[in-house]
């Protein structure tokens, strides 16, 4: 197995200290800012080659698309963005199969744009009318294109390079436009619970950001201000399930019935009472950072200089 070694991704520092293992992930803390970083790692995750390796599995699996287009999947991502930006031009970054911005189009208020690691993910997306670049984020010249909004639902934990990523969106963004960043959060109650034991404690998640982290690694573009950062979603099936597992990873096809099955949950109309259970539970865990993700909110600075 080709392994690849890392500096912290938020400060660039050396000096490390163990924090989890488990089966082929190594997780160190950076001794000087603190983030939890998995180091070395599988080359295939560097380089994002793996993503395209299991996209005709997983990606389009029937159950995983039934989920991503269903009504319900990105509904709160749709909220997020049209709460700060109600219309204008989108991309958005790792997009998979386009399930967000489909969602995205039926507003009938943006024009959008995405892009993934994933080619046969981004064939689905064209063959639904979504347009999307196959070619990489950090390397393709946008020329003079500009954005009213970047997305990364889920993508800065997968990448070796975060601040790269947060950099080109800076120069891509148009002066106070928003960039929206979503990944997990290594302070939620699953964490702090299951620890390692937790399923997306995952060789494909190679970055490990608590608020302070990721709120550093925003700071220290330079380019952004730092609107907010929530704690948000909360999962009780897959608390309960890794908790019963001690520690052994579920199968893809697991990981595809229990995602058709949450769907399905948050669909039906007999199940409206427990959802409102639910929704203030995760507002609870919201309010002390104990969701399982944090999503920043960043507006560009207009008095700042893009970087070249």
């Amino acid at each position: 197995m080709n392994l690849v070694w890392r500096h912290c991704p938020v400060c660039e520092g050396t000096e490390t200290r163990p924090h989890w293992s488990k089966s082929s992930v190594t997780l160190v803390q950076c001794r000087s800012c603190g983030m939890v970083f998995a180091n070395p790692i599988q080359a295939e995750m560097a380089d994002a080659s793996h993503y395209n390796h299991i996209a005709a599995r997983y990606y389009l699996a029937p159950a995983k698309l039934a989920s991503d287009f269903s009504p319900v999947r990105y509904a709160r991502e749709v909220r997020l963005l049209q709460s700060r930006c109600p219309s204008g031009r989108v991309l958005d970054v790792g997009c998979c199969t386009g399930g967000f911005l489909y969602a995205l189009q039926q507003t009938g208020r943006y024009k959008v744009l995405g892009t993934d690691a994933a080619s046969p993910a981004l064939a689905h997306a064209r063959q639904l009318g979504i347009p999307t670049l196959d070619a990489s984020f950090l390397r393709h010249d946008f020329g003079d294109l500009q954005f009213d909004a970047l997305t990364f639902w889920a993508v800065l934990e997968h990448v070796v390079n975060p601040m790269d990523f947060l950099r080109k969106a800076a120069s891509l963004t148009l002066p106070m436009g928003w960039v929206f960043v979503l990944v997990p959060n290594l302070d939620s109650l699953a964490m702090r619970w299951l620890g390692p034991r937790y399923r997306y404690v995952m060789a494909e998640h190679l970055n490990y950001f608590t608020r302070a982290t990721l709120r550093r690694l925003a700071e220290s573009i330079g380019q952004f201000r730092v609107e907010c950062i929530l704690s948000t979603h909360w999962n009780p099936v897959v608390l309960w399930q890794d908790w019963r597992r001690g520690g052994s990873e579920p199968t893809e096809k697991e990981r595809l019935d229990l995602l058709q099955r949450t769907t399905v949950w948050k669909q039906r109309r007999c199940l409206a009472p427990a959802r409102v259970l639910y929704r203030l539970f995760e507002l609870g865990l919201g309010r002390v950072n104990l969701a399982d993700n944090l999503v920043m909110m960043l507006q560009r600075n207009p008095n700042r200089a893009c970087p070249d």
